[in-house]
């Protein structure tokens, strides 16, 4: 069997960063943040240029089709749903909602909660590239096809935060506080 590399999907990790929002609401668990950062280079040596998924987002939305979300990169796993997916100067914005009828889902929000999973990944065609003289990929058009939710990231530039109280979180906090007690006790020693 061949495989066309030219037309194989490529992935792109992108940790959550302090800037992403993780928080409840009437519809499941909320996401939002940079599933990608423009100027950036990850840990393969690409660098993704701004603009470069804007043909591909046009495109999308003229077909009437969204990304999708996936747990792991596995298309057997949608755990979401994307309700925003936006280019601005910083990078590739997102924002959606984990669906609490899909168990994995629940799962994914668990873990997200617990700190265990703080990254993004895109998973992507590239259509147009060059390299530049330090040999890196820069990734100039992208045809976005979905983002997922991983547990190990490329770009190290951008992790997690859950912000905001979920509602009835009184335990949460408690953990929370407890664990910063601890972490200073640690730090004494």
């Amino acid at each position: 069997m061949e495989i066309d590399l030219e037309n194989a999907l490529e992935r792109k990790f992108c940790r959550f960063d302090g800037e992403v929002e993780v928080h409840e609401s009437a519809g499941g668990t909320v996401i939002e943040g940079y599933a990608s950062l423009f100027g950036a280079r990850d840990q393969g040596g690409d660098v993704v240029e701004k603009g470069a998924y804007a043909e591909s987002l046009k495109r999308l939305a003229a077909d009437g089709r969204r990304v999708k979300m996936l747990w792991q990169h596995d298309p057997a796993q949608p755990i979401g749903i994307w309700d925003e997916v936006r280019e601005d100067e910083r990078g590739l914005y997102v924002k959606g909602r984990l669906l609490e009828s899909v168990g994995r889902a629940r799962e994914a929000a668990a873990l997200i909660a617990a700190g265990a999973i703080d990254g993004l990944s895109i998973g992507y065609r590239t259509l147009r590239a060059a390299k530049d003289e330090k040999g890196l990929r820069l990734l100039k058009e992208l045809e976005l096809w979905e983002v997922s939710l991983v547990t190990f990231p490329m770009l190290p530039s951008a992790r997690v935060g859950a912000k905001g109280e979920v509602p009835g979180s009184d335990t949460l906090r408690e953990l929370a506080a407890a664990f910063e007690d601890a972490r200073r006790e640690l730090a004494r020693d």
